[in-house]
């Protein structure tokens, strides 16, 4: 898993963050991007996104309370987040990870494809 860190603010107070180092994993491990952010919306909304090479993003799934939300079919099975509004945090976990999900993973308060990006290899 290669993770690159870029920020961007997207409106007021509000920012997506997600550290930079970079992890390994194999196929059949279970790894967690860790998405932090800082909002003055009291009733956060997070967004996944995955982006194959120079594909459009993907949506994986939106978290509106704890693990309340929507996650699209084909990710339901291995991909999960739950989001901690005391904790401002909304971590995506994929478990028994596969070749094909690596990508460009973007965490998002709003239903966009601009925020912090998570490379997985």
């Amino acid at each position: 898993i290669r993770k690159e860190f870029m920020c961007c603010f997207l409106r007021g107070e509000d920012k997506v963050m997600q550290p930079p180092e970079d992890v390994v994993a194999a196929e059949g491990d279970t790894v967690t991007l860790d998405c932090t952010f800082q909002t003055s919306d009291t009733s956060p909304n997070l967004f996944w996104y995955k982006q194959d090479g120079t594909s459009r993003p993907q949506f994986i799934l939106s978290r509106v309370k704890a693990d309340k939300g929507k996650t699209e079919d084909e990710f339901k099975e291995r991909f999960s987040s739950t989001l901690n509004s005391t904790m401002k945090s909304a971590p995506l976990k994929i478990q028994e990870l596969q070749l094909s999900d690596s990508a460009v993973y973007y965490c998002a308060l709003r239903p966009t494809v601009t925020g912090s990006s998570r490379s997985a290899h």
